[in-house]
Order: structure tokens, then C-alpha cells, then sequence
């Protein structure tokens, strides 16, 4: 008994990760009511709880722009799809898609030609006339941006990039920034929620 037990359990378990094909607690074959697994009591297994399907996001600001960076020339969309406060911060979300010609996000958002980050990007409060440059983990002259790297994303038609950035977030008055981006220009009026 104890030589039909061990296999039977391994099989349960393999069966119940997907590795054997078959309904999870079926083991090898067997229905869970015969063969060995019948004679010893079994613990009932549960089966991860589906993901929804992906969503798209929401375009809650768009703006499209021929663009230049190194030696790349093209066209692109940029379409914001969520800028959100979180307390004392704000975190801004975009995707970049390329619609003309190769697109070179690998060093057209940062502060120089070394900075392979969406550094440069930056939120402007038209209430009180401040602009909001991306976070830093610290204070230092080497502290990183708290933002999406772009090293090697050259972007062929049609290819996208989804990068993000975290500001620290405007007065609870102001509803919407413009959002100046290197490549692209501003984008008027975006809400904030």
C-alpha cells in the first residue's frame, strides 16, 4: 500500500500544477473514487482563481509628433493612459507606439545623451506656475529617477512601449497639467485622479 501511496500523491500533486495533463486530483489516469488514491483520504485542491482578461487602457491624453533622436527619424503616438495622486506623489503612465520609420525612445526622453531614462519628462501646474520634475531616490548627485529605463528601445511601426514616472503631486486644487515631453511637446490639460 504504502508503494501505490507515494506515487499516487506525486501524481496529485504534478496533476494539480498543470504538469499532467488531465483535471486537477486525477493524478494518472485513475478517478479520484478508484485505484489507490480511493483507498486513502484526500485533501481537496484548489485551483488558482482566473486573471480577468487584460483591459485596454484608457487614452486619457494623446498627441502624435515626428520625431528625431541620434540618427532615427520618424513618427510616433504618445498616449497617456493614466496619471493617478497617490498621496504626496503622482505617477504617470504612457505608451509610445511607432507609426513611421524606426523610433529611437532609447535616448530621446533623458537629460542627455548617457541618461536612458523618461528623466526629462515633467508635469506643469498652469494654477500656481510650478513644474514638477520625476522623483529621485535621493538627494545625491548619482540618485536615480523613480522612472521607467529606455535602454535599447528602438521602436520599428507599430511596436509599443508602455514607461511610467513618479512626481511629487500637485496641490489637491489642481484637476489637470499640461505634461511637457522631450520628442513630443506638451500635452494640454491632462486630468489627474
Amino acid at each position: 500500500m504504502r508503494k501505490l501511496f507515494a506515487p499516487a500523491v506525486a501524481a496529485l500533486a504534478l496533476a494539480g500544477c498543470g504538469v499532467i495533463p488531465g483535471p486537477p486530483g486525477t493524478g494518472d489516469g485513475e478517478s479520484p473514487t478508484t485505484g489507490a488514491a480511493a483507498a486513502q483520504p484526500t485533501q481537496e485542491t484548489s485551483t488558482p482563481a482566473q486573471q480577468p482578461p487584460a483591459q485596454e487602457a484608457t487614452v486619457i491624453a494623446t498627441r502624435t509628433a515626428k520625431v528625431s533622436a541620434g540618427d532615427m527619424t520618424g513618427a510616433a503616438r504618445v498616449d497617456i493612459t493614466s496619471l493617478r495622486r497617490q498621496g504626496k506623489t503622482a505617477s504617470l503612465t504612457w505608451t509610445i507606439t511607432a507609426t513611421e520609420g524606426k523610433v529611437n525612445v532609447h535616448n530621446g526622453l533623458g537629460k542627455g545623451p548617457l541618461d536612458l531614462t523618461v528623466s526629462k519628462v515633467s508635469l506643469i501646474d498652469p494654477v500656481n506656475a510650478k513644474r514638477y520634475r520625476v522623483a529621485r531616490n535621493g538627494t545625491t548627485e548619482d540618485a536615480e529617477c523613480v522612472c521607467s529605463g529606455t535602454q535599447g528601445q528602438f521602436l520599428e511601426p507599430g511596436e509599443s512601449s508602455t514607461l511610467y514616472a513618479v512626481f511629487a503631486a500637485p496641490p489637491p486644487e489642481v484637476t489637470k497639467v499640461d505634461i511637457e515631453m522631450p520628442m513630443f511637446g506638451v500635452l494640454d490639460d491632462v486630468p489627474i485622479s
